[in-house]
């Protein structure tokens, strides 16, 4: 999908080899040119430029991000409430024993701003990934508080990628759901981004009514399932949403 802006394809490259070196724990030049699929002597001149600049680190003949991503990670943070949203969300953690996360609304993506882990794994999901707004709990509730044409404008720009065999990936299908979740400020990923495991979630709204993210809870499927996902584990998210809408309130 495209939005008509015109893209530079060099800055795209190095942030997929951005991407790359942090999914992979480092890689060296002849590993990411197959990746990215561009020659080694181009891979070469990014790899080198980010490292010049302080963004990678060289380890033999491997390269890392630096740890100046820190800085940038928390002054992005520092646009909310953070550590008053990270005591709720621990509290979340702690008392469902599954992994609970603070979903920021960005643009057209939802971003793993908070996540805290528990006795449950919750797949391969870190702070900074992105939560495809139609294929993640957390996702459908911030989708279902936005303006019906805001919502059909970040469809149309997005797409429905399917994740799973169980993403919707039909946009009446998608609507018809999300008009549940604006009835009841609740939302369900049932194996739709990650195989094995299910999720509940809610929005967070800020005061002119545009939604800030989301609260959400996951865990495996075996363990999140039935009246757990769908009566004890909402109440406590729902509860937990609130808590944080009104913190922003009172900011």
């Amino acid at each position: 999908m495209t939005d008509g802006v015109p893209r530079v394809k060099a800055t795209e490259t190095s942030f997929r080899i951005i991407e790359l070196l942090d999914e992979k724990q480092g890689a060296g030049v002849s590993e990411l040119a197959r990746e990215v699929d561009i020659s080694k002597s181009a891979v070469y001149k990014h790899v080198k430029t980010l490292e010049r600049l302080g963004y990678l680190v060289r380890e033999g003949d491997d390269y890392f991000p630096s740890n100046r991503f820190l800085g940038l990670g928390q002054g992005a943070r520092g646009r909310l409430p953070v550590e008053s949203i990270r005591r709720v969300i621990s509290d979340l953690a702690e008392t469902t024993g599954h992994t609970s996360s603070f979903i920021a609304h960005e643009d057209d993506r939802g971003v793993y701003a908070l996540r805290i882990g528990s006795v449950d794994a919750a797949g391969d999901v870190s702070e900074g990934d992105v939560a495809p707004l139609h294929a993640t709990a957390g996702g459908k509730a911030i989708l279902a508080a936005l303006p019906a044409d805001e919502r059909a404008d970040i469809v149309e720009r997005t797409g429905l990628e399917a994740h799973t065999e169980k993403t919707i990936t039909d946009g009446r299908a998608l609507e018809r759901e999300l008009r549940s979740v604006r009835d009841q400020r609740v939302a369900f990923d049932r194996e739709e981004f990650i195989d094995g495991h299910q999720c509940v979630a809610s929005p967070v709204v800020a005061g002119d009514g545009d939604p800030v993210g989301a609260v959400s809870v996951t865990g495996n499927i075996h363990h999140m399932s039935g009246k757990r996902l769908e009566e004890d584990v909402t109440g406590l998210v729902t509860s937990a949403a609130k808590s944080i809408e009104n913190t922003l309130l009172s900011a």
